[in-house]
Order: structure tokens, then C-alpha cells, then sequence
């Protein structure tokens, strides 16, 4: 088994403690960054579709992301000094009146690690304050709006609404339990994602 595929099983199982030290072999090996972190991206997706699937639950994909993330600390400056957040910078937040983050943390994790600079502005969010976000940080080209509860998909489509009325040139993302494809084209959302792992991808489709 290659160094990637050992980064990529150990990502896949959350060995956090183990990730880092076989990232710098792979490192060591002659691997570049883009393609170590690329093997933890696919090996987040395969956790998110398992999660999806019902075949793992939320801790262990949290355990995922964690060992993830410690891979990237090592890449990260590696990665920085590439233009590797050329991709800019994405605000996230969960909308006004849901206080759920869970899953916006794997997102945010999830959309770092795909490159972005990311600003959380955590939960119950309401709508000006993300356009207030786009207008301080700089080089914002991504919104992720997350809602976990039915009731909160009014403040959602609000959210959207509000950013798309600002007039800024951002995309905008949305997810959450009761969000669908249709619901986040009806919106005015650019972009759906099911879960974090698809969330990264999409992010980078629709910006670049």
C-alpha cells in the first residue's frame, strides 16, 4: 500500500494521532500536497456517502473529519504558499432561529480542506449578517447557508434572498435535513448539497 492509500485508509477510519506522521512520509516519498490532500477529500467523500447510507453516524465521521484535519495542518503550508486558497473565501453560517452545527462544522471543515478560507459566523445567523460578512472579509466568492428544522426554511430562503439582493458576486450554497434539490433551486441558492463531502465538491465546481 502506497503512503496516499495509508493517509487515505487512516483519514477514512479517524486515526487521527496516525494521520499527520503518514502524511509527512508521503510527503517525504515525493507526493505533492494536491494529491495527498486530494486522497482525504475522496476518503471524506466515501465517509459522507457511508454517513448518507446509514452505515456510520455522526461521531464517527466526526473522528473522520478530525484526522482530516490534522493531515492539513501538515499540508497547510505546504498548500498556502501554492495560491491552494485561490479558491477565496467562503462564509458559513446556520440561519436565524437554528441552532443545530453539527453538520455546518463538517461542511466548514470539509470546504477548508477543499481550499477555501473560511469565516464561521455559527449558528442562528440572521440574513444581514452574512451580507454584512461578505462586505468585511476579503475575496468572498462562497455562501453556505445550513438549516436543520422545517421551521427555519422560511429564514433560509430569507438568507439567500438577502445575499442575492446585496448585489454581490457570490455563489451561494445551502443544506440541511429538510432541504432539497427543488427547495434550494426555488430559493434562488446556486448550488445543494446533501452532505459535506458533497458540499466540498459542489463549492469548488461552482466558483471556479
Amino acid at each position: 500500500m502506497s503512503k496516499i492509500e495509508e493517509v487515505k485508509a487512516k483519514v477514512e477510519i479517524g486515526k487521527s494521532k496516525l494521520v499527520p506522521g503518514l502524511v509527512q512520509e508521503a510527503l517525504d516519498e515525493g507526493n505533492k500536497p494536491e494529491d495527498i490532500l486530494q486522497a482525504m477529500v475522496d476518503s471524506m467523500s466515501v465517509v459522507g456517502e457511508k454517513f448518507s447510507a446509514g452505515e456510520i453516524f455522526v461521531p464517527e465521521m466526526l473522528i473522520a473529519a478530525k484526522a482530516m484535519s490534522k493531515g492539513v495542518d501538515v499540508l497547510r503550508p505546504l498548500l498556502a504558499g501554492d495560491g491552494a486558497s485561490s479558491l477565496g473565501t467562503c462564509v458559513i453560517g446556520t440561519v436565524a432561529g437554528d441552532l443545530h452545527d453539527i453538520g455546518k462544522n463538517l461542511v466548514a471543515m470539509m470546504i477548508e480542506s477543499a481550499g477555501f478560507t473560511v469565516v464561521d459566523l455559527g449558528v442562528d445567523v440572521p440574513a444581514d449578517k452574512f451580507v454584512a460578512a461578505i462586505k468585511e472579509n476579503e475575496n468572498v466568492t462562497l455562501v453556505a447557508c445550513s438549516g436543520l428544522l422545517t421551521t427555519t426554511m422560511p429564514a433560509l430562503k430569507e438568507a439567500v434572498a438577502t445575499i442575492k439582493a446585496s448585489g454581490l458576486n457570490v455563489k451561494v450554497i445551502v443544506g440541511g435535513a429538510p432541504v432539497t434539490p427543488e427547495y434550494a433551486a426555488e430559493i434562488g441558492a446556486d448550488a445543494y448539497a446533501p452532505d459535506a463531502g458533497s458540499a466540498a465538491v459542489k463549492a469548488k465546481e461552482i466558483v471556479a
